[in-house]
């Protein structure tokens, strides 16, 4: 393991919706965080050389016979153990203490007071807001633990052993809600543990130059770009790393936005010290998705296609043993594939990891995969990205496969490319793009009744999607001055040919995901 790891922070995975918020939380302090499922051995923790674990929450009651199994060994470490909401029910069981289900529970905002000064609540007001989300409380405490907080429901909300060394809070820090969450957080890191604050994005470049010199040896790599910030990025470190044994490929698969193949290659030329050339494979991808209406499907036959696009195309180009992609830790939590997440839900397959076929002739370079998109913009800008290159919305490998429901024609994707081109457009004129995590149309199938010049029309729905994030795990909608919003749907209508009428999407993440598909 690299030095740059150690130092920092194992989380256990108990299931909490608020685990990769942990995680997050943690990295914001320039700690390294790594998530690992609760039945992870005393052995791959003790791998990781950490300063710190978290037990997160979880849906399971303590006595459940479903509950997640985990090493019992995690309390002889010695070192500083934080349970979160389930995982302060869990330390409160296994060091004796008393559990109990409760009718009711406690869920959204509590307040709660503070009743002894500690080093977890260093700087925290006595009395405060914090997140609540339990259905189990404690009864009794162990044997010489202390309760420092209880909630204004009377439920403990905090407690801890004699010696600070194992600290529980029934509420959850890492969510924006509690408002000194960040200060706990900060207190339990710096004031409780020898956490090293060294994971920054110039460390973390390095890091990955080194790895990617080492895996590759002298060998050649295929890399796969789409113009986003995530290729775009892997893209820059292959150039720093291994410069001109880089084979930078553009699988244009029919699936872009409007001119993207060509400002793709334009905007890549310009920063890297490799050749990109792009390859037109739309005719085997509209041809695989002709008939196809089910998203799982699209995106598994998109994933294929990929890989049997880049095998052709790589013997072309000699011996590649190595395929480089821009894949991110919010790709593999979704498609079930996260080192936490064996028994994590598949919510959608990303074809760059789920859609990934079980037989290839590359070996995977994955630079990214442990960085949340924003840490990815940030190692873009100190890698010498353009600041409008590396905070250019995401945009789905699937591309706009996964924007049209149902059946994808080269009709349906010209009406969406159109719709789209106007939407981003008028959000660049009026200078809120960059207020924006991610927008775009999608093509509904449905068609409705209107009256343009007089006529009766049947035509497509468009519908609008446009969210506000931080690292994409969440999201909310963005709140449109109705003139902005008028001004799209008018203009939508006006110049798109097929479309009469529009709507907008007001669905947060969760409980929808960003994309319809």
């Amino acid at each position: 393991m690299h030095s740059l790891h150690s130092n920092g922070v194992v989380i256990l995975d108990f299931g909490s919706q608020y685990t990769q918020l942990i995680a997050r939380r943690v990295r914001e302090f320039n700690i390294f965080s790594e998530i690992l499922s609760p039945d992870s051995s005393i052995q791959e923790i003790l791998e990781q050389k950490p300063k710190a674990l978290i037990l997160s929450g979880g849906p399971s009651s303590v006595y459940e016979t479903t509950a997640p199994n985990y090493d019992q060994k995690i309390f002889t470490l010695e070192i500083p153990i934080l349970g979160i909401c389930y995982g302060l029910q869990l330390m409160v069981h296994y060091y004796g203490g008393k559990v109990k289900s409760s009718a009711y529970g406690e869920y959204g905002f509590a307040q709660v007071k503070i009743e002894k000064s500690n080093d977890l609540f260093y700087q925290v007001p006595q009395k405060t807001k914090v997140w609540m989300s339990h259905m189990d409380t404690v009864d009794r405490i162990p044997d010489d633990w202390l309760v420092t907080s209880h909630s204004s429901n009377g439920a403990i909300a905090s407690l801890q052993n004699k010696d600070e060394t194992r600290i529980a809070t029934q509420f959850h820090p890492e969510v924006i809600h509690t408002e000194a969450g960040n200060q706990i957080l900060r207190n339990f890191l710096f004031r409780m543990t020898q956490c090293a604050s060294s994971w920054t994005t110039g460390n973390f470049i390095d890091e990955q130059i080194e790895n990617i010199q080492i895996q590759t040896e002298d060998k050649k790599v295929l890399l796969g770009v789409s113009g986003g910030v995530d290729s775009t990025v892997v893209a820059a470190l292959l150039g720093r790393a291994i410069g001109r044994r880089t084979v930078g490929i553009l699988i244009d698969h029919g699936l872009m936005r409007k001119n993207e193949a060509e400002e793709c290659i334009s905007n890549l030329k310009k920063i890297l010290p490799f050749q990109v050339v792009c390859f037109d494979e739309s005719e085997y991808f509209l041809q695989k998705l002709q008939g196809v209406t089910d998203p799982e499907e699209k995106r598994k036959i998109i994933g294929e296609q990929f890989i049997r696009s880049f095998e052709r195309i790589a013997k072309e180009q000699g011996q590649i043993d190595f395929l480089a992609q821009g894949t991110l830790y919010p790709d593999v939590v979704e498609s079930g594939f996260a080192k936490a997440g064996s028994h994590g839900a598949v919510i959608k397959s990303h074809h760059n990891v789920g859609g990934l076929p079980d037989k290839m002739d590359f070996q995977l370079i994955e630079p990214l995969r442990n960085l949340f998109k924003d840490e990815v913009r940030k190692v873009g800008l100190e890698l010498g990205i353009p600041y409008d290159m590396a905070y250019r919305h995401p945009f789905p490998g699937p591309g706009l496969a996964i924007r049209i429901i149902g059946e994808v024609t080269q009709l349906r994707l010209d009406i969406l490319r159109d719709a789209d081109a106007v939407f981003i457009d008028i959000l660049k004129e009026e200078q809120i793009y960059d207020e924006i995590w991610q927008a775009f149309c999608v093509l509904i199938p449905v068609q409705t009744v209107g009256v343009m010049g007089d006529k009766r029309t049947y035509e497509n729905l468009i519908g609008l999607r446009a969210v506000t994030s931080h690292d994409g795990m969440t999201a909310d909608w963005y709140h449109f001055d109705g003139d902005i919003l008028s001004k799209i749907s008018n203009k939508i209508v006006n110049k798109v040919s097929g479309i009469n009428r529009v709507v907008y999407d007001v669905t947060s993440k969760p409980p929808g995901t960003i994309e319809w598909e």
